[in-house]
């Protein structure tokens, strides 16, 4: 959840850069608009503030309240737009590169590179947005993986595009902060071009910020549904048949941040929570293998096995990480690779045992129906994929500054003791088979 609060906020904050830079534009407001309106003006280190942002995503905010046709039109003319920019800017970009500015290719090295993807990762939270608009598609079995597998692909081919453009147009180390790719082409005399930028990055920045906003609503509707939070999350309202408290109540929170802190600062720690979330998740699939939610049983001493092994694959992943940031000996770090394999073998051998069980187990009730062959997509080479993907994220997860791992555990301990004062006892079970058994019964009929 705190990934999507501070990554609203940063995301609203360059919005409002590109606004300014684009009203800038204009000689009647070059140099004449306060740092405080867009740009932000520093107080500190941790305080900045930055007026425009949360005038922003009250109205993006507003919009969603309003429902899901509403924001989609905005979302697709956005993305059309955005889209159509960016294949012009690559064309016209290729045309200006220098191939000289590639080389060296990689200036700082192997382990920085690890460390920059790191500390941008949570770039990749908007493509699981996708996920949690289950709910509101007419079959999520098998327009929910194409959405986000085919998002995926198009973005990496278009961001590795842009990327190559832009540092073989200016030397990387003299592109700006706030609006690089508008001072990249700016400097090579196309300034229609970085007009047509600066559209494009207000359009991008502007799907991506309502996507993220109209997901994490929905995050907190499925937390109150569950009673980890408050009820009141899980309202809707009867008019527009949007969760308007929770709708609001992350456009207060995201506009708080943009508009008082320096998110350069939090979006250190966006990472860890990007990298941590997505390794659950990974588990959970593993997991959820083991047993039929609704006919089989699995004893909780195998269950057990199962967790510690998947445990022993992030803690590998971590120390991997670890030993290779700190130039350790080579056989350790061998050695925390043959433990991860050697964990993923027994879950490999643990989960055919268990589906083996399953089956048996069925057939006595007359039921053949398992997990594994539920309906529409299936997450494929389960348990090694997930495996794999554990692994790589505990392994970026140390490359994070110590900083990050300090608020990371504070925050834990936070969650946790919201956990252990109210959602534990006001949890509702139910509310999670119910949906299960909604979606099968959707996709059947």
């Amino acid at each position: 959840m705190l990934d999507y609060h501070i990554g609203a906020a940063s995301i609203a904050r360059s919005l409002a850069s590109y606004l300014i830079n684009i009203l800038e534009l204009f000689p009647v407001f070059k140099d004449n608009i306060p740092k405080w309106i867009g740009h932000g003006e520093d107080i500190g280190d941790v305080l900045s503030i930055n007026v425009l942002a949360p005038i922003l995503l009250v109205l993006l905010t507003f919009i969603l309240c309003r429902g899901v046709q509403e924001s989609s039109v905005v979302n697709s003319l956005m993305t059309v737009t955005k889209i159509i920019i960016v294949i012009i800017v690559i064309f016209a970009g290729a045309f200006e590169v220098d191939v000289s500015n590639w080389s060296p290719f990689a200036p700082n090295g192997l382990k920085a590179i690890f460390t920059g993807a790191t500390v941008v990762f949570f770039a990749y939270v908007g493509f699981d947005a996708v996920a949690n608009s289950a709910e509101e598609s007419k079959r999520p079995q098998r327009d929910l993986p194409i959405g986000i597998i085919g998002s995926l692909l198009i973005c990496i081919a278009l961001y590795i595009g842009v990327c190559l453009v832009i540092t073989g147009m200016v030397p990387y180390n003299l592109l700006g902060e706030d609006a690089p790719l508008a001072e990249a082409f700016s400097s090579k005399g196309l300034k229609f071009v970085s007009i047509l930028i600066s559209v494009g990055a207000v359009a991008g920045l502007t799907t991506t910020l309502l996507v993220g906003l109209y997901v994490q609503s929905r995050l907190y509707l499925g937390l109150g549904r569950d009673g980890l939070l408050p009820l009141v999350f899980a309202k809707v309202h009867s008019k527009y048949h949007t969760p308007v408290h929770s709708q609001i109540w992350v456009g207060l929170v995201a506009s708080v941040l943009a508009g008082l802190f320096n998110v350069h600062v939090l979006s250190h720690i966006l990472s860890v929570g990007t990298l941590t979330g997505y390794s659950v998740v990974s588990a959970c699939v593993v997991v959820l293998r083991w047993k039929d939610k609704t006919n089989s049983q699995v004893s909780s001493s195998a269950e057990r096995e199962g967790i510690i092994c998947l445990i022993a694959v992030a803690l590998c992943g971590f120390a991997s990480g670890l030993l290779y940031r700190y130039d350790a000996s080579f056989i350790f770090l061998i050695l925390a690779l043959v433990i991860a394999v050697g964990a993923s073998a027994a879950l490999v051998f643990r989960q055919n045992t268990l589906m083996v069980v399953c089956v048996k187990y069925t057939k006595r009730r007359g039921n053949l129906k398992v997990y594994a062959d539920a309906p529409g997509f299936s997450c494929p080479g389960v348990p090694l994929l997930p495996n794999i993907c554990i692994f790589f994220n505990m392994f970026l997860f140390a490359q994070l500054h110590h900083e990050a791992w300090v608020r990371f555990v504070i925050l834990c301990v936070v969650m946790v003791g919201v956990y252990a004062i109210y959602g534990q006892y006001h949890a509702n079970p139910s509310a999670e088979e119910n949906v299960y058994q909604r979606a099968l019964e959707e996709e059947a009929l």
